[in-house]
């Protein structure tokens, strides 16, 4: 089945350009499709704030056949689990808890699909935890020719197809690496200094499972989530985060920007849960975030956490005007060629901002500018103004990237404008 209305994405700042929306409902079908493409890109759950997804033809997957498998490593030490790309966060994580699973770790929202929240590198937040890319074993991909073939972790394409941009197939399985099932809770705390955070950062940033400070270029921060396991009895006494931070736990329920209905959000207070229901600051069946908004995201070497806020901060008169809320989060580092996490630990630096796209591109150049130093890695899903000359030398890996999709796709039949000004450049 075919469409000619594709739509906009998640934030309604972008309108689909591709003449044609594609649903296939059958393995056959897809290659065929892709094989007698000039230009066709796979569509996920549009949440990408720029044209990444993009291209004379569009594919949807969630006409494809499959359901989500346990392994039959089940019973092994390492426990996995074979997804259809096409799969949401939300719907995985609802099969993983009936399963007494879990992930080791899920995005603020859980309405993102499987394969296009690791082909961006999407993430959580922890000092030990990866990405959601880094889960990982294996993908199953339909290439430029038709062919469907798998990449497991050892092959040595591994760490170059996970977070593949697209650029390198269709993907239409995923296998992930899962954990046993854990019940969380969650505490907010509001008016946090700035001197408390950096003098007791590594202690702030590894009191939970997942750390969040949300700010808006203030005296103070706004607020800081902070998600545990539930141990032994379940309690739910948090009195040494109270001492850590040295402000109280609120004692209402709060929505990370600023006068937003919490109803949307995952509970607070303590109260014990699923971890499907903690790790993500949204819950999966409302409008999550703010809705209009436009989002951009920059990631430093941890040890440069510090710095990279101060220079935020020093641009607060033209960030404050157009600012939702910013988060600061931490990442732990990996192998995968394109993940902005390779390498090193990372402090990412979130924004959320007004639906204003010209202002906001003024802004995310000063910010990329200013963090430029620091050797500021972007978030492939959102909005970036720097080109490929400016991204490609802060991959070590980059070449070996792009001579893997020249052998992958020699006829380009995966390129797309924002590949060619974001990763390819002249090559």
């Amino acid at each position: 089945m075919a469409t000619k209305a594709i739509g906009t994405n998640w934030s309604g700042n972008y309108a689909y350009r591709a003449r044609t929306l594609h649903r296939p409902d059958s393995l056959d079908e897809l290659a065929e499709l892709v094989s007698g493409a000039r230009s066709v890109r796979a569509l996920g759950s549009r949440h990408s704030f720029t044209s990444i997804a993009d291209s004379a033809e569009l594919v949807a997957l969630d006409g494809l056949p499959g359901e989500i498998e346990m392994d039959a490593a089940a019973a092994a030490e390492t426990v996995t689990v074979t997804v259809p790309g096409s799969t949401t966060y939300a719907a995985l994580a609802e099969r993983l808890n009936q399963e007494g699973l879990a992930l080791h770790n899920m995005a603020s929202l859980p309405h993102i699909s499987v394969a296009g929240a690791i082909a961006t590198a999407t993430h959580g937040s922890g000092d030990l935890k990866g990405n959601l890319a880094t889960a990982v074993r294996a993908v199953e991909m339909i290439g430029a020719g038709g062919e469907l073939r798998t990449v497991a972790a050892g092959d040595p394409e591994f760490a170059g197809v996970v977070v593949g941009l697209g650029a390198l197939g269709v993907v239409t399985r995923v296998r992930l690496a899962v954990e046993p099932y854990c019940e969380m809770r969650q505490r907010v705390f509001e008016g946090v200094g700035w001197d408390t955070l950096f003098a007791r950062f590594d202690e702030i940033y590894g009191a939970g499972e997942s750390v969040s400070v949300f700010h808006l270029c203030g005296e103070r921060t706004e607020q800081v989530w902070v998600k545990r396991r539930v141990e032994g009895s379940g309690g739910s006494d948090d009195g040494d985060l109270e001492e850590l931070l040295g402000v109280p736990a609120a004692t209402r329920e709060l929505h990370p920007v600023l006068g937003g209905d919490p109803v949307n959000c995952t509970p607070q207070q303590g109260v014990p849960g699923p971890w499907s229901e903690r790790l993500p600051h949204f819950r999966s069946g409302f409008t999550p975030s703010s809705g209009e908004e436009l989002q951009s995201e920059f990631f430093v070497a941890r040890a440069d956490a510090a710095n990279a806020v101060e220079a935020v901060r020093g641009l607060a008169g033209d960030i404050i005007p157009l600012l939702l809320i910013s988060e600061l989060r931490t990442i732990a580092g990996d192998s995968l060629w394109l993940s902005p996490q390779e390498g090193r630990d990372s402090f990412a630096l979130h924004f959320t901002w007004r639906r204003r796209p010209a202002e906001v591109e003024a802004a995310v150049a000063k910010i990329q500018a200013a963090l430029a130093p620091l050797n500021a890695r972007p978030h492939w899903g959102k909005v970036l103004t720097a080109r490929a000359e400016a991204i490609a030398p802060l991959y070590p890996r980059m070449a070996d990237f792009l001579a893997l999709r020249e052998r992958l796709d020699p006829d380009r039949t995966f390129v797309n404008d924002w590949l060619s000004e974001k990763v390819l450049g002249a090559a």
